[in-house]
């Protein structure tokens, strides 16, 4: 196969990746935003549970040809030190926002009739919120936009500093092979489930700019950009950052003093 091919097929299970995580994940929002009572009453780990297997099957998808980043933080963070290619970055980072645009299509699809429905009988426009959560995340509970910033570099950070010591070569205790995208999944579970109330736990910039993007283009307009409250740059900036931090911590904390074969 030629290298333009494989590098063409690379950014499309990239995209497809991203739209898997994004179509099951915001689903599952959905059933949590929309409906009441919610599905998930008291049970808000199903929703967790859902984000989680949502990037086990995207990795279970598309890992033989891209490696599955699904994530600009991953990428930026494997560039910096796992030896991804520089030239690749900018591309894959698109590919990763245009398949959460296209997840949030898919999403929208099924889910129109239940948003208006659920507009209406709230007495609430798209310009002003409604049935936006299904799609991006916002700071909750007495959160501000700059808390919520700070959470996702501290839990992004955690995300990648576990994908990095779960894909070591070294690291004799990480799962093999195909438990790894499982376990992927299950520590982004357990981050929504512990902290996903706090502002939505995009921990990834893709995951809420493709469907941030979508919703301006379908009516949701000053909602999607600046957001509610003004807070559009938080997941998009906090986990790249996160992503540098949690990479480096495992590099610098863990990965020199793992065995190495004789």
């Amino acid at each position: 196969m030629s290298p333009s091919k494989q590098f063409l097929g690379e950014l499309i299970s990239e995209a497809i990746a991203v739209a898997i995580i994004i179509f099951i994940g915001c689903s599952a929002a959905a059933m949590l935003v929309l409906y009441d009572p919610s599905p998930y009453q008291g049970g808000y780990w199903g929703v967790a549970i859902a984000w989680g297997l949502s990037v086990t099957f995207a990795i279970y998808a598309t890992g033989s040809i891209s490696g599955t980043h699904a994530n600009p933080a991953v990428t930026l963070a494997l560039a910096l030190y796992r030896g991804f290619s520089w030239k690749k970055v900018p591309a894959y980072c698109v590919a990763q926002i245009f398949g959460g645009f296209c997840g949030a299509i898919l999403v929208y699809c099924l889910y129109s009739p239940v948003i208006n429905h659920y507009n209406e009988v709230h007495q609430i426009t798209r310009a002003l919120g409604g049935g936006a959560g299904v799609f991006v995340t916002s700071p909750g509970l007495a959160i501000t936009p700059f808390h919520a910033f700070c959470d996702e570099i501290l839990l992004t950070a955690f995300l990648v500093f576990c994908i990095f010591a779960i894909t070591e070569s070294y690291n004799t205790v990480a799962p093999q092979a195909n438990s790894g995208a499982f376990m992927i999944g299950l520590v982004v579970a357990a981050i929504g489930a512990s902290s996903g109330y706090l502002e939505g736990w995009a921990i990834n910039s893709a995951r809420d700019l493709g469907p941030r993007i979508f919703i301006y283009l379908a009516g949701w307009g000053p909602s999607a950009f600046p957001g509610l409250p003004n807070y559009w740059w938080g997941p998009v900036f906090g986990p790249l950052i996160g992503g540098v931090i949690g990479g480096g911590a495992y590099q610098l904390l863990i990965r020199p003093f793992l065995p190495r074969p004789i």
